[in-house]
């Protein structure tokens, strides 16, 4: 098994104590329990397109070929060196 360091909140180290005391349990069991109850809740992340799929074409006014184009319409000095 692997060791880890971490440094904790004092509120959050104390409960993790108090619940180590009280269940009888080392503190390092208590904090893997947590881990793994957490990680088994979290849910899976969804590929980043199907995330902001409903914000795509949302935008009004934007020219329609801007990715295609970006030289043209970013005029910030896209794609050129800066002087030194």
């Amino acid at each position: 098994m692997k060791t880890l360091t971490v440094r904790l909140p004092e509120e959050l180290a104390s409960q993790i104590e108090a619940e180590s005391r009280q269940r009888k349990l080392s503190k390092s069991d208590v904090v893997r329990e947590r881990l793994s109850v957490n990680a088994a809740q979290t849910p899976e992340r969804q590929p980043s397109l199907e995330a902001i799929a409903d914000l795509i074409g949302s935008v009004r006014g934007l020219p329609a070929d801007l990715s295609a184009n970006k030289k043209k319409y970013l005029k910030a000095g896209y794609g050129h060196k800066r002087p030194r």
